[in-house]
């Protein structure tokens, strides 16, 4: 496998520590909060992926669930990873690492960006794209199969 191979199939692993201004009223994540770090670990996840030359920004977020409300001095961890790959997006599912008293994940999610020019209109990655990436494991399977449903990604 090339460098880039690596790079681009490489897990992030983003950590937070849910402080009381990241609560909602309940004393739990707020869901703006949420998105806000969800972001932030995509992009991540995005950036290393595409390489240092990358200048993306985000499309849209194809999926995001919340499963277990994460109370505040908690310490959450999302894992992200590229999905899919086109001339000039990149798809990153999002895995939220279970909960010290949990075996699910406390939240997943899809994001896609899009390399753009100065001008903001759409630009290929440096590089090409890989092929369709079937050797995931879990949980990146899944997510992708989740979002070839949202996307419509052609095979």
């Amino acid at each position: 496998m090339a460098a880039s191979d690596d790079r681009q199939h490489a897990e992030t692993l983003t950590h937070r520590l849910v402080l009381p201004r990241d609560a909602n009223h309940y004393g739990t994540l707020y869901a703006g909060t949420l998105l806000s770090f969800a972001l932030e670990a995509g992009y991540s996840a995005a950036y290393r992926a595409a390489g240092l030359d990358a200048n993306l920004v985000l499309k849209r977020v194809l999926d995001l669930r919340c499963y277990t409300p994460v109370p505040i001095g908690r310490v959450i961890e999302i894992r992200g990873c590229q999905i899919h790959r086109g001339s000039a997006q990149i798809v990153v599912a999002l895995f939220g690492t279970p909960l010290i008293d949990r075996t699910d994940p406390w939240m997943d999610g899809l994001m896609q960006f899009v390399q753009v020019n100065p001008d903001g209109s759409p630009e290929p990655l440096a590089d090409e794209p890989a092929e369709l990436i079937e050797d995931l494991g879990p949980p990146w399977a899944r997510l992708r199969d989740r979002s070839r449903k949202l996307l419509h990604v052609r095979r």
